[in-house]
């Protein structure tokens, strides 16, 4: 989770900021950007070194791991503070973990910026906090699991857009077959979570869209940087008003910064480590069971139980990305 959420950091902070290059390719593999501040895998593969031994590839898989539960675990551990804070509270003090992670890194001259590279700055700054925001509260309604789902439809979407091959046509079909159990009509069916982690999945792709513009523009992380900060100042008043109106407990405050850390800065650290040392088609097809991840995460940690049709959705998303990524030729 760009989760997140963010995600990131997709995600989901799965909530997206590492060097790149001058010039972005067209999106051909989902990335990680479920969290708002992570690195583009697939510019982040052109500027990095490829794998130099099986040691450090063996490394480079169990950063992916740690980097993908621990997204999902902060998401989980995120929603613990929803009724004291709820979702936009928690948001807010993601976004501002993200916004300290990514200034102290990338430590961007804004003073130097035109206003051809402001323009999709805060066009990026908007998308952070609506991805973010989106995606936590389709999680308080309708569960980690299947929020995550629905929201990694905005990465499978981007790739399959571009693609011209007879597999990734089936894998659309799949995914969307998946889409549509998931949203099939029932009684205890919340259409509102459901329309929330769609919202979330179409800021994803937007992301992933003004990520490369803002790649184009503006020199090295210093872009992602800039908009996770204007994200994090459009949720200042959130925080002035939840301290003013209904003064957080530690507790709570706890679990929102815990995600923050969890989901924001710990992912964007793993997932620069982890673009040295395994190729971007790897990762992107490691990142693609991060619903998988999420739903086990919701099950053990929030008794967020799923049933069979849910789990087979999931199931169905996750192998149509599976399918499209690791069928392309590097």
């Amino acid at each position: 989770m760009r989760a997140a959420p963010t995600p990131g950091t997709t995600a989901s902070v799965r909530s997206t900021a590492s060097v790149r290059p001058t010039a972005a390719p067209r999106p051909e593999a989902p990335e990680r950007l479920a969290t708002p501040g992570l690195p583009d895998p697939q510019s982040q593969s052109q500027s990095q070194p490829r794998p130099t031994g099986r040691s450090q590839r063996l490394a480079g898989v169990a950063t992916m791991i740690g980097s993908g539960l621990s997204t999902q675990t902060g998401a989980a551990i995120g929603s613990l503070a929803f009724p004291v804070l709820g979702p936009v509270g928690v948001v807010a003090v993601r976004q501002y973990v993200a916004a300290v992670v990514l200034l102290a890194v990338a430590r961007p001259r804004l003073r130097s910026f035109t206003w051809w590279q402001w323009r999709p700055v805060l066009l990026l700054a908007l998308v952070f906090g609506t991805m973010n925001l989106s995606l936590y509260s389709a999680i308080d309604r309708i569960g980690l699991g299947l929020a995550v789902t629905l929201e990694f439809l905005g990465p499978l979407a981007v790739a399959l857009s571009a693609a011209r091959r007879r597999v990734d046509i089936c894998a659309a079909v799949v995914a969307a077959a998946g889409v549509v159990t998931l949203m099939r009509p029932q009684p205890s069916t919340d259409y509102a979570g459901m329309a929330l982690g769609l919202l979330a999945a179409a800021c994803w792709a937007s992301y992933i869209l003004l990520n490369r513009t803002v790649g184009q523009r503006v020199p090295g992380a210093q872009g992602s940087a800039a908009a996770s900060g204007l994200s994090a100042l459009m949720f200042l008043p959130v925080g002035v008003v939840l301290v003013l109106r209904h003064p957080p407990t530690a507790e709570a405050v706890g679990y929102a910064v815990a995600a923050g850390v969890l989901a924001s800065a710990v992912p964007y650290l793993a997932d620069m480590f982890t673009l040295r040392r395994v190729p971007a088609q790897a990762f992107g097809l490691f990142m693609s069971v991060n619903p998988v991840l999420a739903a086990v995460v919701g099950w053990i940690g929030l008794s967020q139980n799923l049933g069979w049709t849910e789990w087979a959705s999931i199931g169905a998303i996750v192998a149509a990305n599976s399918l499209s990524i690791a069928t392309r030729r590097t």
